[in-house]
């Protein structure tokens, strides 16, 4: 049996330096050797459009590929208007289009955000896991990562200096992998 894990990993923001980009790198770091994580960039999706999903473009061919290659898939959403980010939910329609070619079925899915602001990701994370059950994703359910207050979480070099979220993502991390088995 191959013990080795992929996540693919994607922060809902493009903003070069966000809290939710930073925390994706911070969970990196916190891998066991057997488990590779990459980050993906959605600055370059295209808005999404049906007249072009049977000729999708390159990126989203990419971003599709990446997904249906993961064991896990690890979403990192800010709160944008109490739900998720324009940029994310427009991915998500790329990679679950066309009809019947969602490439995000069946996979274990972590959720977590954060938030300058108090209470985290709150809203935003019960808005993905709705739109996760549309895309027949396994959420995992605990621990919940909400990070509010992210500028006190953060060191002035971008490092997570919190330990008890640093606890929280080993959890969830151990917690997908154990997922991963059972949703082959």
């Amino acid at each position: 049996m191959n013990n080795k894990k992929n996540i693919l990993a994607i922060a809902g923001s493009l903003r070069k330096e966000s809290y939710n980009k930073l925390l994706l790198k911070a969970t990196k770091q916190l891998l066991p050797e057997n488990i590779e994580m990459e980050i993906f960039d959605l600055a370059n999706i295209p808005m999404y459009n049906q007249d072009d999903e049977n000729q999708l473009p390159i990126i989203v061919k990419e971003f599709k590929q990446k997904i249906e290659k993961a064991d896990i898939i690890l979403i990192a959403t800010p709160e944008y208007n109490y739900s998720i980010s324009g940029v994310l939910k427009n991915a998500m329609d790329w990679a679950s289009r066309p009809y019947n070619q969602n490439s995000f079925n069946n996979k274990p899915l972590g959720i977590l955000g954060a938030s300058i602001g108090s209470l985290g990701t709150v809203r935003a994370q019960y808005s993905l896991r709705e739109i996760a059950v549309a895309l027949n994703m396994h959420v995992i359910n605990r621990p919940e990562i909400m990070i509010g207050n992210a500028a006190t979480k953060f060191n002035d070099h971008g490092e997570l200096i919190d330990t008890t979220t640093i606890s929280f993502i080993n959890s969830m991390i151990n917690g997908l992998v154990e997922m991963s088995e059972f949703y082959k």
